[in-house]
């Protein structure tokens, strides 16, 4: 083909490839702080683009869900085999306020718990907490054995399954009911629970290994800031001045400065 009519070939190439900058030059960095519910209170940091424009940087930030494991909330190695999911509502100054917004089982967890010759029954159920919050708690149990049982099976009847399955959920509705959304939670990440479906459903089928294995927010209020912040009033006063340098922090040349 003739040069002239090769229109890619004949153009020059202008300058060299484009210089590319350090994306993170442009971010910011965010604390992201958990409510009062939680023992630890720092999550962890986010990063976002700084403000330019329109772009505000706090709007970005809004609607980001973490995933925490509970024993790091908690300081409890116990725990390890639950996940907490927490959404930001609120950004102030450098801090992220997250609010609760879902908790789940390990995967590992939830695979040690199947095994043969039981009976797996699960219940799920939509409810509304005090405070106008929707939430889906899915509920999950196994039978067990009668003292002194020889028989190597332990399976519950159809009819059994359905009356712990009501007994479940009729439970997991007074919790969700008689509860604001703060106090759900400390409700689940508890044992009490667990122990009182196991209690309630001792006369129709034992059962063990009984937990509230996953609950999901489904439908939440129009954020009221005020309430947010009650969650936050035993968190300490975030200081915006700068601390002073202690003596032996200071070099040499720090030192001679102040001589």
């Amino acid at each position: 083909m003739a040069q002239g009519k090769n229109k890619q070939a004949s153009r020059a190439r202008k300058g060299g490839k484009k210089r590319v900058g350090d994306p993170f030059s442009k971010k910011e960095v965010f604390e992201v702080k958990a409510p009062s519910t939680f023992t630890v209170r720092n999550v962890g940091k986010t990063f976002v683009n700084k403000t330019s424009g329109t772009k505000i940087a706090s709007d970005a930030l809004k609607g980001r869900v973490f995933e925490a494991n509970l024993a790091d909330l908690q300081n409890s190695d116990e725990l390890a085999y639950r996940k907490v999911k927490l959404i930001v509502d609120e950004v102030q100054g450098k801090q992220c306020l997250t609010n609760f917004y879902g908790l789940d089982f390990t995967r590992d967890m939830l695979c040690s718990l199947l095994r043969k010759w039981q009976t797996l029954i699960e219940a799920h159920i939509d409810v509304e907490t005090k405070d106008n919050f929707k939430v889906r708690m899915f509920c999950i149990g196994f039978t067990a054995k009668r003292a002194n049982q020889v028989k190597k099976t332990c399976y519950a009847k159809t009819s059994q399954i359905k009356q712990i399955r009501k007994t479940m959920m009729n439970i997991l509705a007074n919790e969700a009911q008689s509860n604001d959304l703060k106090g759900l939670v400390k409700v689940l990440i508890g044992t009490d629970i667990n122990k009182r479906i196991v209690k309630e459903c001792a006369t129709i089928f034992p059962l063990q290994n009984v937990y509230v294995r996953k609950v999901k927010v489904i439908k939440r209020p129009k954020i009221d800031v005020a309430k947010l912040m009650e969650l936050y009033k035993d968190a300490p006063e975030i200081s915006t001045q700068a601390k002073p340098e202690e003596e032996g922090a200071k070099n040499a040349l720090t030192a001679e400065i102040a001589k």
